[in-house]
């Protein structure tokens, strides 16, 4: 589990449930009001849950990313409208998946105060209520998981990153003009071992053969916009 460090509280926190599983929902009630968490409200929908969250003006809310009507990413959405409008609640996603893109949004709205945790990977409910605190705390707590497959997508939505070092140089010098053969003078590399770096660049970029094969312009254009 990956964690930021929480800032002290000494007011129990009040908390809005949002999770349509009547037994889960009513087992989380239980759980955090044995802890110490007063608990407003416990919602068996987004829209409930926003009302709620307007009425009751919480410390912390807890959430699920499916819920009725559809059972998408209702619960999610729901989330970043909470921190979008009430910036001073803390927002801790329980579900049994990422929704990698909603996540993100989530994470990026601020860094402090914000949790992730796969139910199916919740394995001690000590640990759980600790979590809870920190993110009350202003402490960010993402499930290992939930942090590799946003790493993964910010790698695919920037090709560029997937890159290596060596193949980031060579893309470098194609950027100032130079030649494969003197690439290969530059880098004391065979006129091979440069070509093969070309191809990977383009297979990692996306760029296929085409008519008049205008890869490494292409290439070239998309390193120097990253550099702007």
């Amino acid at each position: 589990m990956t964690t930021s460090t929480p800032q002290t509280q000494t007011q129990d926190p009040t908390v809005v449930i949002a999770e349509d599983s009547v037994l889960l929902r009513d087992g989380l009630v239980r759980l955090l009001g044995s802890a110490g968490f007063t608990v407003a409200d416990a919602c068996p929908d987004a829209e409930t849950f926003l009302r709620s969250v307007a009425e009751h003006e919480p410390d912390l809310v807890v959430v699920d990313v499916r819920m009725p009507p559809t059972f998408t990413s209702e619960g999610i959405r729901a989330a970043l409208v909470v921190r979008e409008q009430h910036p001073e609640t803390a927002v801790m996603v329980l579900s049994q998946y990422v929704e990698e893109q909603y996540a993100t949004e989530l994470v990026a709205s601020r860094s402090t105060g914000v949790g992730y945790l796969l139910k199916d990977r919740v394995a001690d409910t000590n640990d759980f209520l600790a979590a809870l605190r920190e993110v009350h705390g202003g402490g960010t707590v993402l499930d290992p998981e939930v942090v590799t497959q946003l790493l993964t997508r910010a790698r695919h939505s920037d090709p560029l990153a997937s890159l290596s070092p060596r193949e980031r140089e060579v893309l470098d010098l194609m950027a100032q003009g130079r030649t494969n053969g003197a690439i290969a003078q530059t880098l004391y590399v065979s006129d091979g071992a440069v070509e093969k770096h070309v191809s990977s660049i383009f297979t990692k970029l996306d760029l296929p053969p085409t008519e008049g094969d205008h890869r490494r312009v292409l290439a070239v254009l998309r390193w120097l916009e990253q550099e702007d």
